[in-house]
């Protein structure tokens, strides 16, 4: 019997869902998948919002915004839109282009080939530059094109290179 898969929206909406403590994506064919973060995953996430919102304040910035890519539903962590771009999408559950830069806090559930697979699901939409966190805060900053690793953000280039939690 064929079933159908929810959709982003409908996921969004079901109250079974709402407070999972889980980061939820959708593969290609509609499955949620549900990937666990430990505590640390979320100071950092904060930590790069914060200081993405301070050093730029004419950028939308994002926690956990949902992008449709042809793969399903990809969630970066952190994520910053210009003004122009953020504008074209308010009110919408689901982004139909990727923001400039897309952020993932790196966790021991990530593998490598899906890390990879995403920041070029996200390339494809419009991300410019794919930032990793490390789970000792180190960021590395890759050419979402081409995963070539730059020495620095070269749309944000003061963007720090460690981010060191509170004590």
């Amino acid at each position: 019997m064929l079933t159908t898969m929810p959709t982003w929206e409908e996921i969004c909406d079901d109250p079974n869902l709402r407070d999972l403590p889980y980061k939820i994506e959708q593969d290609r064919y509609g499955r949620i998948i549900m990937s666990p973060a430990k505590p640390d995953h979320g100071l950092y996430q904060a930590a790069i919002v914060q200081k993405l919102g301070g050093q730029f304040p004419g950028w939308a910035i994002y926690s956990e915004c949902a992008i449709a890519t042809p793969e399903g539903t990809k969630v970066p962590d952190v994520a910053a839109m210009s003004m122009d771009r953020s504008r074209r999408h308010r009110g919408k559950s689901v982004l139909p282009e990727a923001p400039e830069i897309c952020v993932e806090v790196l966790s021991w559930s990530n593998s490598t080939p899906e890390i990879s697979e995403k920041r070029a699901l996200l390339a494809a939409l419009g991300c410019q530059e794919f930032w990793t966190c490390s789970n000792e805060g180190k960021m590395t900053f890759l050419n979402a094109a081409t995963g070539e690793t730059l020495a620095a953000s070269q749309l944000f280039p003061h963007f720090p290179a460690l981010i060191t939690l509170p004590d």
